[in-house]
C-alpha cells in the first residue's frame, strides 16, 4: 500500500509548467492568447499545435486534451513520479509519451482527468 503522507511538491520538486486551455480552431488559440498579451503582458509564441502565452498558459489550437483542457506539472525525477503516481492509482497514458533525443520521458499524461482536466508530468531531465 502507498504511503498517502507523502507530498509530491517535496518529493520531485513538482510545479505547475503550464495550464492548457482547449481553443476551437487556431483562430481563437491567437484570440485567447492575445487576451493574456493585452491583459498581463504575456507574449505569444507560435507552436505547430499551440499558442503559449510566455510559458504559463497553452491555447491548444484544436482542442487538445481533457475535456476542459490540461494542467502539466514539472517533476525532477520522471521515472520516480511515474511510479510514485501509478502507485496511487493513475495511470500513465503510453501513446502520449514524449521523449528527449536521448530516450528520457519529456512528457506523459495520465489516462484519468481530473474534474474535467486532462493531467500531465514534464521533465527536462
Amino acid at each position: 500500500m502507498a504511503d498517502t503522507n507523502q507530498n509530491p511538491v517535496e518529493l520531485f520538486d513538482m510545479y505547475i509548467a503550464h495550464v492548457g486551455i482547449n481553443a476551437t480552431d487556431p483562430a481563437d488559440a491567437d484570440r485567447i492568447a492575445g487576451e493574456f498579451s493585452s491583459l498581463m503582458g504575456l507574449e505569444a509564441r507560435d507552436t505547430p499545435v499551440s499558442v503559449f502565452s510566455d510559458t504559463l498558459v497553452e491555447m491548444m489550437k484544436q482542442n487538445g486534451r481533457g475535456t476542459k483542457g490540461h494542467i502539466g506539472f514539472h517533476v525532477n525525477d520522471m521515472p520516480a513520479a511515474e511510479k510514485w503516481f501509478s502507485e496511487r492509482g493513475l495511470e500513465i497514458n503510453e501513446d502520449s509519451r514524449a521523449l528527449n533525443p536521448d530516450g528520457s520521458t519529456r512528457l506523459v499524461y495520465f489516462k484519468q482527468e481530473i474534474g474535467g482536466f486532462a493531467i500531465h508530468l514534464t521533465s527536462d531531465k
